[in-house]
């Protein structure tokens, strides 16, 4: 990439750049972003030195004062206030937790399964964020005289900006389905147990929403504010670590809260141990499940960050990968919880490396 766009000679190698990132070059709102641009297309800095330049970000200074800025469509007052975010966090809960609950009361068989994997499977779709509008023209009437004739004529955009209906968002939903009702099939041991782990998973699909679009939101904020590429990935740095932690202590909350009515509706035979509601909570799940659920709540939130920051087939495979896994070892004969953090486990370490190494980089919060 970087030797079609700046390796023939020019006399002024800067404006070939400009002709091959237009688009990228009119929505900035500062260097940082191009640099951003320029990098996720390849150009790095060989590609800066034939522009005369020390660095990427050097070269993204001088793009951003030579490109005149598009004017960026409004706003939506919701999106400030974190009202959208609320809605699809809730919205995710619901379509996740619904569908779970009726397969854990009608048993899992398949006239039940199939209609309920349909909610999760349509999940990501509804809980996407919309397309942003095309925005007004690119430039005014100076415009042309101020880019230059080798850019050529001004297109305007044609047709949608995109659609939330993608196939990735379905692959992601199809892998969604077969996390969250697996164990419900395979589960014979202790149905009650994996119902109870199941759907506090099902209701942390919201906070697992919430945590991508917080994820995103500080991205941007951090992108705005820092001066490079390379302080942009210093802040960022503890972030995602803090997303995923704040949507295991939810899942932890939830999981402990459905194991204590568990522990009350469905009291284990035998005799009673003293401790009270909080200890037969605690006891009801073994290390396993509880290291398992922990696996399922990763396998929840990691392909959600991913698509949340543009990461569409990422998240997809990763979020197919993790059931695979653990089906391929159901049918080896290894008992629910165990299949979950090996198979799961293995797909969520995978995925947590893929996922520090592609979002912390400034092209996935553009």
């Amino acid at each position: 990439m970087s030797g079609s766009a700046v390796g023939s000679p020019s006399a002024d190698p800067v404006r070939e750049v400009m002709a091959q990132h237009r688009e990228l070059c009119e929505r900035a709102v500062d260097p940082l972003e191009i640099a951003a641009g320029l990098e996720e297309a390849g150009l790095g800095p060989e590609a800066a030195a034939r522009c005369r330049h020390a660095d990427l970000f050097s070269l993204a200074e001088e793009l951003y004062a030579r490109v005149p800025r598009r004017p960026p469509g409004p706003e939506p007052s919701g999106e400030r206030r974190g009202g959208p975010a609320g809605r699809a966090a809730l919205t995710a809960a619901a379509l996740a937790v619904l569908p779970c609950a009726g397969v854990a009361a009608l048993g899992a068989r398949w006239p039940v399964l199939l209609p309920a994997a349909v909610p999760l499977v349509l999940l990501p779709a509804l809980t996407s964020p919309p397309p942003a509008e095309p925005g007004p023209p690119p430039c005014g009437p100076a415009c042309p005289a101020e880019l230059g004739p080798e850019l050529g004529p001004v297109r305007a955009p044609v047709g949608p900006a995109g659609s939330r209906w993608r196939p990735a968002e379905f692959g992601y939903g199809l892998g969604l389905a077969a996390l969250l009702l697996l164990p419900l099939a395979a589960a014979d041991a202790d149905r009650p147990l994996a119902a109870a782990l199941v759907l506090a998973a099902a209701v942390s699909a919201g906070a697992a929403e919430r945590a991508a679009r917080w994820y995103r939101q500080v991205g941007r904020g951090h992108l705005g504010a820092a001066r490079t590429l390379a302080e942009f990935r210093a802040r960022m740095r503890p972030v995602l670590p803090v997303a995923v932690a704040l949507h295991l202590a939810v899942l932890g909350v939830l999981t402990y809260a459905a194991l204590a009515v568990l522990a009350v509706v469905a009291p284990r035979p035998g005799p009673g141990h003293g401790g009270g509601l909080l200890h037969l909570a605690a006891e009801r799940a073994g290390a396993t499940a509880w290291a398992a659920q922990g696996v399922l709540g990763l396998l929840l939130v990691l392909p959600v960050l991913l698509a949340r920051c543009g990461r569409s087939t990422a998240a997809a495979l990763g979020a197919a990968a993790g059931p695979a896994a653990t089906a391929v070892l159901l049918a080896l004969g290894r008992p629910w919880p165990s299949a979950v953090l090996l198979g799961g486990g293995a797909v969520a370490a995978v995925l947590l490396a893929h996922g520090w190494a592609v979002l912390g980089r400034a092209g996935s919060h553009r």
